[in-house]
């Protein structure tokens, strides 16, 4: 793209092409989050015999938008005794970093805004620091509630990390890369020559329902939304945000379930890869398989959502430190055996 800019001065150039691509990013990322909190609330209303929206446009397809409105016109109100400064940084850091993390997810062979060759380390650190935002508006709000599960938060994130840590380590074993495209790449013809996901490979795919399940854990979406648990905690670490700050809150959060979503479909499912390996199937563009397989997997979040209880504090502690984390951690040591000895005939 820089150049198409070069008329003017390349440090010049490089930033209008850049600032452009993550515009190419951002602005369909946020229609995206707004149109999939709609799909959520018809998936919940058709799962529990409701209509869910649909008075406000046509089938209700801009109740989102009305939604966004709605709040962007109330008024914003600071506890008196909150800290001001953190209240209001805290959504806004939450917000950053669910749009941060998708500089490096590839929408095509080329068609990806940071092709860096530490990739999923990224990926780590930025979902890692997600969960800032989550403990100082808990922190800044100076109640109880919102403290409660900001700390519930942190827990929930260290636990669930570690496992999905130990996931990647297996996805990294097998590629031999940590760069996001060259394990899609990896994922081509891999099953039969003509499959194209890690996901039926038998070493593999429980570390894929792992990391499923993991990356429901860390978006804290049910049945792990323990941080914004009503009948316990009222609503959470966000209990004293109105206005446009709790919006902000809602965005990040839809934009790290859609995240973790991209990241199911590129780390075991092929990414921008056609499911099978035939060549009139490239025909259609890499963008519309991985977003299809967004999809997908969105539903899976809203099906478990719509169906499956809230886990107990205990049950979700339990799940990850005496389930998941031994189970990854006992399959990198399968995983790096098996390729000893077949690939490097050790």
């Amino acid at each position: 793209m820089i150049s198409w800019f070069s008329f003017l001065p390349y440090g010049l150039a490089y930033t209008v092409a850049t600032v452009i691509d993550i515009l190419v990013i951002a602005l369909p990322l946020m229609l995206a989050v707004a149109m999939i909190i709609y799909a959520d609330r018809k998936i919940w209303a058709a799962m529990a015999l409701r209509r869910g929206p649909n008075v406000v446009g046509p089938f209700g397809l801009l109740q989102s938008f009305a939604d966004g409105l709605k709040v962007f016109l109330q008024e914003t109100i600071i506890p008196s005794a909150a800290n001001r400064g953190l209240f209001l940084i805290a959504p806004i850091i939450t917000f950053t970093v669910a749009l941060a993390a998708w500089a490096v997810i590839p929408f095509g062979p080329k068609a990806v805004l940071a092709n860096i060759n530490v990739g999923l380390l990224y990926l780590l650190a930025i979902s890692s620091m997600g969960v800032y935002g989550v403990i100082l508006s808990g922190w800044a709000s100076n109640s109880k509630y919102p403290f409660y599960s900001a700390i519930r938060a942190a827990a929930q994130m260290v636990s669930y990390e570690v496992a999905i840590g130990f996931v990647l380590i297996s996805v990294v074993l097998w590629t031999g890369s940590f760069r996001l495209n060259d394990i899609v790449m990896a994922q081509r013809g891999h099953i039969f020559g003509i499959i194209n996901a890690f996901g039926f490979n038998p070493l593999l795919f429980p570390m894929a329902v792992v990391f499923l399940i993991s990356s429901m854990a860390e978006t804290a979406r049910a049945p792990f939304d323990l941080t914004e648990a009503e009948s316990e905690i009222v609503a959470g670490y966000q209990t004293e945000y109105s206005s446009m700050s709790f919006a902000l809150f809602w965005l990040g959060e839809y934009g790290n379930v859609l995240l973790m979503c991209a990241l199911n479909a590129t780390l075991f499912w092929g990414g921008w890869l056609p499911p099978l390996d035939l060549p009139f199937l490239y025909w259609v563009p890499g963008i519309v398989w991985i977003f299809a397989k967004i999809l997908i997997f969105f539903f899976i979040f809203s099906w478990v959502k719509a169906t499956v209880p809230r886990y107990r504090y205990d049950q979700l502690m339990r799940l990850g430190w005496k389930i998941f984390l031994p189970l990854s951690l006992i399959w990198v040591f399968l995983i790096s055996g098996w390729l000893m000895l077949t690939r490097y005939g050790v």
